[in-house]
């Protein structure tokens, strides 16, 4: 039903003791839609990411996600099982680090397989196929198949960790600094090949970065966050052109001023 979001959060909290993650945060995220989170070192956007996703337990708040068969789940009163299942079917993470997202000891072709094996497919020629199939489309040669991720660049790494991710077509992708730590050259590629593939596959995607240039080129609504409260939500272009509260306005002036 695209008439109903995919996602909904309401009043998520996280603290660390006297410290605050996340404070009462909520929003609905669409079918096909893209949110950046967006603000400096701290501001609490990968805890509210990592709540979000299930990573990290919040202390309070709802998380809801519509299955596909229309029906709402509660993701933090599904069982542990059934929340792998999730990430491992309609769910896709991308890491800033690859490391933490690829299995470094085996072959590129096993990584984008082990996606497919842990729904059940268990045919060795459609699995490779399918992997083969994958990494021509984050453009990695069909001759690095049985390579390890160990002998790829970093770029060459991310785009391997969103095959790992794209091949069982999940609905909703969670992106950490996707293009952290890159060099600008391969941050552009990995963009372009990134919003492409967001494009044409209708996936909604949630992006946290602290990059606002990659937060325009690849998002359709952003929120600002400062000390773990949302400050500013609106549409990606709006907020950057416009911004309404004085935090907004310094993020977008101090990149400007670069």
């Amino acid at each position: 039903m695209k008439d109903e979001p995919l996602l909904r959060v309401t009043s998520l909290s996280k603290s660390y003791g006297s410290r605050v993650g996340c404070n009462e945060v909520s929003f609905e995220l669409w079918p096909g839609e893209v949110l950046a989170v967006v603000g400096e070192s701290g501001s609490g956007k990968t805890t509210l990411l990592n709540c979000v996703s299930t990573r990290l337990p919040p202390s309070s708040g709802t998380v809801s996600y519509r299955m596909r068969d229309d029906a709402w789940r509660d993701l933090y009163r599904m069982s542990e099982a059934e929340r792998r299942f999730l990430m491992r079917t309609d769910w896709g993470f991308v890491h800033q680090n690859s490391a933490d997202g690829l299995r470094m000891t085996v072959s590129a072709g096993a990584n984008v397989g082990e996606r497919l094996m842990a729904i059940g497919d268990r045919h060795y020629g459609r699995i490779r196929e399918a992997a083969t199939d994958w990494l021509e489309r984050v453009e990695i040669a069909e001759d690095r198949v049985d390579d390890q991720p160990r002998a790829f660049s970093g770029g060459m790494r991310q785009r391997l960790q969103i095959a790992r991710n794209l091949v069982t077509s999940p609905r909703l992708i969670f992106m950490d600094e996707p293009t952290g730590g890159l060099d600008v050259s391969v941050q552009a590629r990995l963009l372009d090949l990134l919003r492409g593939l967001v494009s044409e596959l209708g996936l909604a995607a949630i992006v946290v970065t602290h990059d606002l240039a990659v937060a325009r080129l690849l998002s359709h609504r952003m929120m600002v966050m400062k000390d773990g409260v949302v400050v500013e939500t609106g549409l990606t272009d709006r907020v950057l052109d416009d911004p309404r509260q004085p935090y907004t306005q310094l993020l977008v002036s101090s990149i400007l001023q670069v």
